[in-house]
């Protein structure tokens, strides 16, 4: 009876040690292979606008992790760590808040783009996880005209994978504008409220609103854009709205648009797919006394609306017999560009793991194959087989 217990509990404890911690996930084959296509098509976006890459550790101290947004929800829910000093320590929850130290003695604009790994200690649901893949970028020293050029590119990444996409916008200076003029005292409390509302029913939110003598903002927004022309933070819609008709992107104002974030000081954005959440989100904001804009997006949410085809053009050399010939072949067939591995021995088990791991393209390498320089080719998928010579091979991607 013991034994019988004992063996439940080692069982129990292995499977908990294989599991990933919730909110953390393993990506292989098919799905790792197309997030590294996405962060390609990605950073190759960026390069392509002029932005230069950095990078910035993943523990920062938990003080300047906080920056002076210690109320905002994603701040609150960074993960706390501490080393064997006792200093409070927390991984980073996002890449915008280190700029305020690599910006430092960079001549403006400076134009940078990081792409890695961010924590959330918040609860997982749909496609929000715990750790992600945030691709970032930021212009330092920015203006009405850079906010409209981050948004074009941005959108430029969607079109890329082939995304249906819509972009909304608003301005905190106009949000600001419309709560003074409500009287409304505790601005911070209402914006995150207001930012709850494509998360939360209407109802909900008003509630939360009552709470504030705030819920006459939900009706305020709901009127038509002529409405909001009277305050003086419009100009700055109108502006925005006319650069990003100059690089032939299509924006939609959405005056309840709030974004989460409290540094946000002017322009906010968020874009919205076939998913409930946000896919991509950003805005303009001040760091160390200097006006920014940037954007940020997570390659899980990218990966979960965007449509793309994954190349697979690999080849498996079966060698029979033939080891010095398949490696020279092999670095031949690489050098042109077509990826190739190598299998040696029994071809039945060779053939078995190209199926397993979808490689279309077999090459049958024995001793008549390296005498005459004619291999067999089979299409994994068809089964059809033709010989092929070493020259047709290195020259044709099949």
């Amino acid at each position: 009876m013991e034994t019988s217990k004992m063996k439940i509990f080692d069982s129990a404890q292995k499977s908990k040690i294989s599991d990933t911690v919730k909110g953390f996930r393993d990506y292989t084959g098919q799905e790792a292979m197309k997030r590294a296509r996405i962060r390609t098509i990605v950073e190759e976006t960026f390069n392509n606008y002029g932005f230069e890459p950095a990078e910035t550790p993943v523990i920062e101290y938990e003080e300047f992790v906080k920056s002076g947004n210690e109320n905002d929800e994603s701040v609150s829910d960074t993960f706390k760590l501490q080393d064997r000093g006792k200093r409070k320590l927390a991984l980073r929850y996002e890449l915008t808040f280190p700029l305020k130290r690599v910006m430092q003695n960079k001549k403006l604009p400076y134009r940078r783009y990081q792409i890695g790994p961010v924590f959330r200690d918040e609860p997982t649901t749909g496609n929000r996880f715990r750790q992600f893949i945030s691709c970032d970028a930021d212009i330092i020293g920015s203006t009405e005209k850079d906010e409209a050029e981050i948004i074009k590119l941005a959108s430029e990444i969607l079109e890329k994978l082939n995304v249906k996409y819509k972009i909304y916008f608003n301005n905190r200076r106009l949000l600001n504008e419309i709560l003074d003029e409500q009287g409304i005292k505790d601005k911070e409390r209402v914006i995150k409220e207001i930012d709850k509302l494509d998360k939360l029913p209407e109802k909900e939110v008003k509630e939360n609103l009552k709470k504030y003598k705030a819920e006459k903002l939900l009706t305020i927004f709901k009127e038509k854009e002529s409405y909001f022309k009277k305050y003086k933070a419009y100009s700055e819609i109108e502006g925005l709205k006319e650069y990003c008709k100059i690089f032939n992107v299509e924006v939609n104002f959405q005056p309840s648009l709030a974004r989460g974030l409290s540094y946000y000081s002017g322009t906010v954005f968020e874009i919205k797919s076939s998913i409930k959440e946000t896919i991509l989100g950003g805005g303009s904001y001040v760091f160390n006394g200097i006006q920014c804009c940037g954007f940020g997006v997570g390659i899980e949410r990218l990966g979960a609306v965007s449509d793309i085809k994954i190349a697979n053009n690999k080849i498996l050399i079966v060698s029979i017999e033939q080891d010095k010939k398949a490696i020279q072949l092999a670095e031949k067939i690489r050098k042109s560009g077509t990826p190739c591995l190598i299998m040696y021995g029994k071809p039945g088990k060779a053939l078995d793991y190209a199926n397993s791991y979808k490689i279309p393209y077999a090459i049958f390498l024995g001793k008549n194959e390296a005498e005459q320089g004619k291999f067999k080719l089979r299409d994994m998928k068809t089964g059809k087989e033709k010989l092929i010579s070493e020259k047709e091979l290195v020259e044709d991607e099949t």
